[in-house]
């Protein structure tokens, strides 16, 4: 698998789904507790559409995580040097990697849960780095509108592997509990208070303007409707954004592309990418 050493030493590791002649490319983010290569049927239908997809395995998490902590699980989840500012780095870093091997074709950004967080932080210091910005599974990062804690309290009584609030159907919760490279989202364990505090913000005024996509279930843990009505409301107001989607799944939960109406998900962000970034005739 290719990978880089970033400014603290880390060696992320990253993958490459390419398309012939891509009508752009995205920089696939995962969230906290997974990997990126859990998004492959995701990724398939979008190299059958026309895009190429990057994905990294972030700091502690997948090979990224396995290698810097020398293979040891209990680790996993834990960023390293520089923390989660250097984690928002990494991203970045991929985008420019992505840039140098796909010269002007256009680069989207899809974060979702933890990973939609970051690119939130991302965008505010290098939306002109990008193109598009689909946020899943995310929320307003101010305290009251992001849930910090348990994020399954909510759930349990449906099941018992930890994971309901990941999905409807009862196999994805299945998986992940048995999955030795997931773990559980409990931020402040794994990144210390100060790490914790770095998630929250809000959109900044003056970035770029970009197409924005927002994907959430309706019975989204960590953030929720009202939350993501909150952040769409302060991309346009505050970030002055001019084209944003809001998409509310009713009944779904956190991971919108491993729910019961994953097709419906995953053919909503074709058709918008679609529209955004037409096939080349």
């Amino acid at each position: 698998m290719p990978s880089f050493e970033d400014e603290q030493g880390v060696t992320v590791t990253y993958y490459v789904w390419k398309v012939e002649h891509p009508r752009a490319v995205i920089n696939l983010v995962h969230g906290l507790g997974e990997y990126a290569t859990r998004y492959e049927p995701l990724i398939a239908v979008l190299n059958e559409s026309g895009f190429s997809v990057y994905a990294a395995d972030q700091r502690g998490h997948g090979q990224t995580g396995l290698d810097q902590w020398h293979g040891d699980r209990a680790k996993l989840g834990r960023l390293g040097p520089g923390g989660l500012r250097a984690a928002v780095e990494d991203i970045r870093r991929l985008g420019r990697i992505v840039r140098e091997e796909n010269s002007g074709v256009p680069l989207v950004l899809l974060g979702h849960s933890w990973g939609s967080l970051m690119a939130q932080m991302l965008v505010n210091d290098h939306s002109d780095e990008l193109d598009a910005l689909v946020l899943t599974g995310t929320a307003y990062r101010m305290p009251l509108h992001m849930e910090s804690g348990d994020l399954n309290k909510h759930h349990k009584h449906l099941g018992t592997t930890g994971y309901e609030w990941l999905s409807r159907d009862e196999q994805v919760s299945a998986d992940f509990a048995a999955d030795p490279l997931t773990f559980d989202a409990d931020v402040l364990k794994l990144f210390g208070v100060a790490d914790g505090l770095r998630l929250f913000g809000r959109p900044r005024a003056g970035i770029r303007d970009l197409p924005l996509l927002v994907m959430i279930g309706e019975e989204d843990s960590l953030g929720g409707p009202k939350s993501v009505r909150m952040l769409i409301a302060a991309y346009e107001k505050r970030a002055g954004f001019t084209d944003t989607t809001l998409k509310i799944y009713p009944g779904a939960r956190h991971e919108v592309f491993n729910e019961t109406n994953r097709d419906e998900v995953i053919a909503d962000l074709v058709h918008w990418l679609d529209a955004r970034f037409p096939a080349l005739v």
